[in-house]
């Protein structure tokens, strides 16, 4: 089966193709969660999620490898179906759906009056080849809860999984990153509504 291959330099056109013309890429989106423990608290209060901040790197609709901590690289012709922090804000709103938990969600363009805003830092989104040819993707999401109308931040958190993949297929490395993504997302679901919750009691 064929290597998925980082870019490198210019993607080469096929006899006949017109300069700067070649196959479209292919695009992959990943799943927000569905599956949360029993113990999940049911809150009563509404949720904005504002759109995650994220360097430039990761501010793409480019799927981001790492061979050395120091270069950032993308996969030739792999697009992700949104750029990453838009496709990110989008799978935690669908997961505090999915929990069945939670009264309301979304995102801040929609006018939602909430009782607290989550606020996020896309960190690390990328497919590292640290140790060897088949890679790990790796997702982290530092995360603020802030309670409404005081803006007052009530908890922080740092939220960092890695996922290996089975080859260095593009599928196989998409599945990996759709693992350390649901695992984040699990985390960050329940810490928000414990936390929330925990705030909630206390005033």
């Amino acid at each position: 089966m064929a290597a998925a291959l980082p870019v490198v330099g210019l993607v080469g056109g096929c006899e006949g193709v017109l300069p700067g013309q070649g196959p479209p890429p292919r695009l992959f989106r990943l799943t927000p969660k569905s599956t949360f423990g029993d113990a999940l608290p049911t809150v009563a209060w509404q949720l904005v999620v504002e759109m995650p901040v994220a360097a430039a790197s990761l501010n793409t609709t480019r799927v981001a490898l790492q061979r050395q901590a120091t270069e950032i690289e993308y996969y030739a012709r792999a697009n992700w179906v949104d750029r990453s922090p838009t496709m990110v804000q989008t799978l935690i709103i669908e997961s505090f759906e999915n929990s069945g938990k939670i009264v309301a969600v979304g995102r801040e363009s929609i006018g939602l009056r909430s009782d607290f805003v989550l606020k996020t830092e896309l960190r690390e989104f990328q497919a590292e080849y640290f140790d060897g040819p088949v890679p790990a993707a790796r997702v982290q999401i530092n995360a603020k809860l802030v309670k409404m109308p005081q803006r007052a931040i009530i908890g922080s958190v740092r939220i960092d999984r890695v996922a290996p993949a089975e080859s260095d297929r593009l599928e196989a490395i998409v599945e990996a990153f759709d693992e350390a993504l649901g695992k984040v997302l699990k985390n960050l679901v329940t810490w928000a509504l414990e936390t929330g919750q925990e705030a909630v009691g206390k005033s």
